[in-house]
């Protein structure tokens, strides 16, 4: 996929979308093959390798959220960039929010959320690091018609 190229991966449940996703992003280690993103070989590295190259590159907006549940929102979303050592973290991490019309969730916990802001939180890291590449597996699947078609639209701004 080229910069500012779109592809999707469609199929029936337990095709192995999710996981061919996991492989892509460099979450998980092919049996076989290879994998590259902006020229470098993942499958070539080792897990710090691969985990650097996600923190710089990719974004992922997960099925399950993995929000963590000892953070609030903005925390949840200031994560990578506080990893990545971001100047103006949290007024980025505070706009994210905003963009995903979540400004009055900031301080509330994932259990304290819908499953529908949960996503939104969740979308919110994905992009807060303006990655070169974002997986989104089911991104829309938690929200109703008006808010799904509002993140597709971030997504493919």
């Amino acid at each position: 996929v080229k910069s500012g190229e779109t592809a999707a991966i469609v199929g029936p449940s337990g095709a192995g979308k999710s996981t061919l996703l996991a492989l892509l992003a460099g979450l998980d280690e092919p049996t076989s093959g290879q994998v590259w993103i902006g020229g470098t070989e993942l499958t070539a590295l080792d897990e710090d390798g691969r985990a650097s190259i996600r923190n710089q590159q990719v974004g992922f907006v997960f099925q399950s959220f993995h929000l963590l549940p000892a953070f609030t929102a903005l925390e949840n979303v200031l994560l990578p960039l506080e990893l990545g050592g971001t100047a103006g973290a949290t007024e980025s991490a505070r706009k994210a929010l905003e963009q995903v019309g979540l400004t009055h969730r900031l301080r509330h916990y994932p259990r304290q959320l819908s499953g529908g802001e949960k996503q939104r939180v969740a979308i919110a890291r994905a992009f807060v690091t303006r990655p070169a590449l974002l997986f989104a597996d089911e991104p829309t699947g938690n929200l109703d018609n008006k808010t799904g078609q509002h993140i597709m639209d971030l997504l493919f701004k």
